[in-house]
């Protein structure tokens, strides 16, 4: 019998804890020299989209990495739900993304030999969680792969492939989930049903997403989106259109 059978839970945004991200002068060198991040400091509220968008060496891939511990800033605090990632050893970072981060990846990053069920749980079967049954059983039902649990990576479409790689990013409950180019790989009308299921997410359960991406279609789906340039947010645009981010990105790349 599948895991995935049970009532569906009653979904409530918590807004009495900490931001779900805070990053405070964190700064990223290579080579001692060049600033790959400088001095960047951000807070990401519970229950929002933000999305980062910057030219092509601006530093954009390396504030997610560094704000979802995936690499350590040379200075700098990065705080996920309060919890200060630079205190805690290797072994605690790893159950710190495991547990209190989701991950969603332009290429899915769904193991082929799983079923879209068995993908969709391991990451709670790493961390050693038991698994939210309402939880799981609503989640698949709103991103749309109910149906699908049984099948294999291979037998779906691209976008089918990034509605599971979602729902995995979200079983654990996560503080926040960190999307990077997630519709990279899809075409343009598959790419905007995937928009419109995060920004869902966030409207009606409460996630906290914070999503890398080039295309300035993508980012208007957002709250609000920072611009990075040079390894610093230059703007923090809340609610800016699709046009004036890429006219903002455009005037970016010829300085």
């Amino acid at each position: 019998m599948s895991m995935l059978t049970a009532p569906r839970p009653d979904l409530r945004t918590d807004t009495g804890r900490p931001p779900a991200l805070l990053l405070r002068e964190v700064t990223k060198t290579y080579d001692g020299a060049h600033h790959a991040l400088d001095r960047v400091s951000l807070e990401v509220r519970r229950g929002s989209f933000l999305a980062i968008m910057g030219p092509s060496g601006s530093g954009k891939s390396t504030l997610l990495h560094c704000a979802a511990g995936l690499d350590t800033p040379t200075s700098g605090e990065v705080l996920i739900g309060g919890t200060a990632i630079a205190k805690l050893g290797e072994n605690q970072r790893t159950r710190l993304r495991r547990s209190r981060i989701g991950f969603v990846f332009q290429s899915y990053n769904l193991l082929p030999s799983l079923t879209v069920e068995e993908n969709l749980t391991l990451p709670l079967r790493l961390a050693g969680t038991p698994a939210d049954r309402r939880w799981l059983l609503d989640l698949v039902e709103r991103v749309g792969i109910a149906h699908l649990l049984h099948r294999r990576p291979g037998e779906l479409s691209g976008g089918q492939q990034q509605r599971a790689a979602i729902a995995r990013s979200l079983a654990a409950r996560p503080e926040v989930v960190f999307a990077d180019e997630p519709t990279g790989a899809l075409d343009l009308d598959t790419a905007a049903e995937v928009l419109d299921l995060l920004r869902e997410l966030v409207d009606d359960s409460g996630q906290t997403v914070v999503m890398v991406t080039h295309d300035p279609a993508a980012a208007a789906r957002a709250h609000a989106t920072a611009v990075v340039a040079d390894g610093r947010i230059e703007h923090y645009l809340p609610g800016a259109g699709a046009e004036d981010l890429a006219a903002l990105l455009a005037g970016l790349r010829k300085r």
